[in-house]
């Protein structure tokens, strides 16, 4: 389920939620709720591709990845995962669960 939210700047954010409540992916900031929403909707489209995922390592050997657009640009980010296999379940948990676009 994805959530809108309001940060301490005063911009929307989303985040999809797992069914445990973990947080899978959050946005970058959006000015308003209208341009948050179409992050939604852009997710929601390019979870379909698993070339969409780009996943990266970092020095302390933990997982995340990014989710991008046509053009490249980031659409969302993960949290950090302890390894790639667990890493791997996220993603498919995107793109199983964001075309869904439930919204609370």
């Amino acid at each position: 389920m994805f959530e809108i939210y309001k940060d301490k700047g005063g911009n929307h954010r989303f985040r999809l939620k797992a069914k445990n409540g973990e947080n899978i992916i959050a946005s970058q900031a959006y000015a308003s709720r209208a341009t948050c929403m179409k992050g939604i909707k852009s997710v929601a489209k390019h979870a379909a591709s698993k070339n969409n995922f780009k996943a990266k390592e970092t020095r302390g050997g933990k997982w995340s990845f990014n989710l991008v657009a046509g053009n490249n640009k980031v659409v969302a980010t993960s949290q950090s995962y302890a390894d790639r296999s667990s890493m791997n379940k996220g993603i498919k948990s995107v793109m199983t669960n964001a075309p869904k676009l439930k919204i609370s």
